[in-house]
């Protein structure tokens, strides 16, 4: 119980202590790089985290390179554009499950899947 509140609490941030286990959605740092990633916790070990992406990759990391999923209508994101290898900046329009729309900068809409994109 103890570990699990203590991986709780470093996840969550100090103040708003929320349980994270197996099967729950989380953004994650691939290969601790400056982008959140959304993917879903497979196992806890200690301190180590085993994250499936949204885009099938898997990888284990620290604590500390995992947060809450948080993504909303409205939030900032940045996807890669009908999946050609560029990313671009814009909002999160519509949110169900890992459908979202996004409405870009550049004036661009999509239909996506969170799989395809990442947050700063």
């Amino acid at each position: 119980m103890r570990v699990k509140l203590t991986i709780a609490l470093l996840i969550a941030g100090i103040g708003s202590a929320q349980a994270q286990t197996p099967g729950d959605w989380v953004l994650a740092k691939w290969k601790n790089g400056a982008y959140w990633f959304p993917g879903v916790i497979q196992s806890v070990t200690g301190d180590k985290l085993v994250i499936k992406y949204d885009d099938g990759d898997r990888e284990t990391l620290s604590i500390s390179s995992v947060r809450p999923y948080d993504w909303q209508i409205g939030a900032r994101v940045e996807c890669n554009f009908k999946n050609g290898g560029q990313w671009f900046a814009g909002k999160i329009t519509a949110l169900g499950g890992e459908s979202l729309s996004i409405a870009y900068d550049d004036g661009d809409k999509e239909s996506t899947r969170t799989g395809r994109c990442r947050s700063k």
